[in-house]
Formats: C-alpha cells, structure tokens, sequence
C-alpha cells in the first residue's frame, strides 16, 4: 500500500515523514549518508580519490603536466577540472557531450577553487614565463543518487591531498627540463574547502545531503562551501525557492559543522596509508 502511495503521490508521501522530523531512509533532516573516502585508488594518476555519499560514488584522478604559462600570469600554474556524468551512473542521463548538470557541477568546482584559493597557483609554477604544472581534475561519476556536488567537491580535495608531483628544473643551458622521478613532493594545500548541499521543501523545510528523489521533489536547493576557519567560500543556489536570511544562516552553521566531519575524515584515512 505504501509503495502505491509513494508511486501515485510522491510529494505527500515525504511530506507526511517530514512532518515527524524524519525521512523515507530513516534519516533525520540534518543528518547525512554514510559518508566513505579512498585515497590513491587510481594507480596511473598522480593523485586520486573515490567518495561514498550514501549511493552516490564519486571518483577523482589527477594527471600534471607541464606547460608553458600564460603570457599574462608568467608566475602561475593552471588547475582544470571536469566533472562527467556518464550513462552508466544513472539513467537519467545520456551519452554523448556533457550535459546541463554536468557543465554546471564543472563550473561549481572551478568556483570553489578559485574562490576558497585551496591552492595557490603560484606555487604550480617550477620557473616564471618558462614552464609551470598543469592539474587536470578528471571527476567521474560511478554512481547518482543526488548530491553530486558535495562528492565531487569532497573527491577533488581528497585527491589532491594525494598528488605527489616529482622534482622538476629547468636546465639554463639547454633551456629542457629536467624530471627528477625519484624526488617527489606533495601538493600545498593551502586552505580545504567542504561543500554542504540542502533541498528546500515546501519553500520552508530545510533537509541535508538531498538524494537523487528528494532533489526531483524539492523546491530549490542550495550549496554552502566553508573553509577551515569557518569562512564562507561560496553560496551556489541555482534558482527555485528564495530563503531569509535566517535559513542561510541555519545551512552555514550546519556546513561548519559538516566541515570539520570531512576534514577529520580525510586527515584519519591518509594517515593510516603513510607509512609508519
């Protein structure tokens, strides 16, 4: 009967959970999925990471390369990232050019590291005007059950923590560079940005970590990026239901103490691969 119910009238159906502070999964409003991360999954990659959020899966590869840098920013490396959502995630979408969603989740992520300044590009450059890293962030999705921007978000930063770059100079004489292999240093992670994503309900009701059928029946959904100190980042909220200034400020606290979740994540799952 239950089923029946869910299948004719969706929305009633999670209304009636969300009037008792809860949800179809068991989940309370501010609470998220299991969330998992695995670091250096990708042996080809300079750095990698695959992010569990409930379903949803999430990996990350970075690949460097060398470049010569911008004429206008001679000091400065290039950090490009992609998000792809390929059929095989979901049914929802197709193959062939990147979609809507997808070009959108790119976009988010190129915000939040140029907004969070999680990297300094200055620090990709190896010699000014001659030759700099290029960071190519590859996030694929293996799996969508909604909120693909925190997984991505939490893949990128966990799999850049894992990049480890060899020792590279430019000889002056020849004008070649010169790739040490055996001498390789990791990246300098200068501030570590976590997203936090809510789906508005009934242009009021505010739930956490929104799956793929809590997004289709949500009014509007809003993104919030902080960073170590608890400093906003960014805001990303594409359209639906306006919120007042005190449902922000509810979805900020929430995403500080989100931050400090995945951060103490992160720190446990790389310290248990170092070497003792």
């Amino acid at each position: 009967m239950a089923t029946a119910f869910k299948t004719v009238e969706p929305l009633e159906y999670y209304r009636r959970f969300l009037k008792e502070n809860c949800r179809p999964d068991g989940r309370e409003l501010g609470e998220f999925r299991a969330t998992t991360v695995n670091i250096g999954s990708i042996t080809t990659a300079d750095g990698s990471a695959l992010v569990k959020l409930g379903n949803t899966t999430v990996i990350c590869g970075v690949k460097a390369e060398l470049a010569a840098p911008a004429a206008d920013s001679a000091n400065k490396g290039y950090i490009v990232p992609n998000v792809e959502l390929p059929s095989l995630c979901s049914t929802r979408f197709r193959s062939g050019p990147p979609g809507e969603e997808a070009q959108a989740a790119s976009q988010f992520i190129a915000d939040v590291i140029e907004n969070s300044q999680m990297i300094a590009k200055e620090d990709l450059c190896i010699a000014n005007g001659k030759l700099a890293w290029v960071l190519y962030c590859d996030i694929i999705c293996l799996d969508y059950d909604g909120n693909i921007l925190d997984a991505s978000a939490f893949a990128l930063l966990a799999a850049l923590k894992n990049v480890q770059l060899p020792s590279v100079t430019v000889n002056e004489e020849t004008g070649l560079s010169e790739v040490n292999l055996k001498q390789k240093n990791p990246l300098t992670i200068r501030k570590h940005p976590v997203a936090t994503s809510f789906a508005v309900f009934d242009d009021t009701l505010l739930i956490v970590d929104p799956t793929a059928e809590e997004e289709d029946l949500a009014t509007g959904t809003v993104t919030i990026v902080t960073d170590d100190e608890g400093r906003l980042c960014s805001v990303h909220k594409p359209g639906g239901s306006p919120l007042t200034g005190a449902k922000l400020q509810d979805c900020i606290t929430r995403a500080i103490t989100r931050h400090k979740e995945v951060k103490k994540l992160i720190d446990k799952v790389i310290k248990s691969i170092k070497p003792k």
